[in-house]
Formats: structure tokens, sequence, C-alpha cells
């Protein structure tokens, strides 16, 4: 299943992340219901801020709203976005 491929890719990246590591990692949860879906976003986010060690550099995307209080619980954690217009179905 999609979840099941999804849960081992981020197992595995996990796993082998190191200080030198870039973490890109987009709509964690997605293969599952929403609230399953946010759990596993926010135990993902929660176990890459507390391994300092680890310290790899990290690009979570997600849309999942409830994740952006995060930002203000976890020191290391930083909120951006991206505005994008649109005309006639083309992004300006």
């Amino acid at each position: 299943s999609t979840f099941m491929v999804e849960m081992a890719e981020l197992a595995r990246i996990l796993a082998r992340a190191t200080p030198r590591s870039l973490i890109l990692l987009d709509e964690i949860g997605r293969g599952t219901g929403t609230a399953d879906g946010i759990s596993i976003a926010r135990a993902t986010l929660e176990y890459l801020h507390n391994k300092p060690a680890m310290a790899a550099k990290t690009l979570f995307a997600t849309h999942y709203h409830q994740l952006t209080g995060l930002a203000e619980e976890l020191g290391r954690v930083i909120n951006c976005s991206i505005q994008v217009s649109e005309k006639e179905g083309e992004v300006t």
C-alpha cells in the first residue's frame, strides 16, 4: 500500500540521517486518514527536532495547518509559507 511504502521510506531516511544530511519531506502522512497523518507528521517533526546530535537540515512541506503551532513549542522549528498568484491557469 502507499502508506506502507511511505513509512518504509521515512524510516530509511531517519535511520540514515547525519549532520551532513539535507532531508526533504513532502506531505508526510498523506497515505492514511487525516488524524493519523497529522500524528505521523507531528511525531516525525518532534523526532527530528529532539535529535540535535543528528542536526540534519530539514524542509518539511505539509498541508496540515494543525502543525503550525509546533514552531512555538519546538525552538528549532520555523514556519515558512509561499504565496503564488494564478491567472488563467498559469502561476504568475
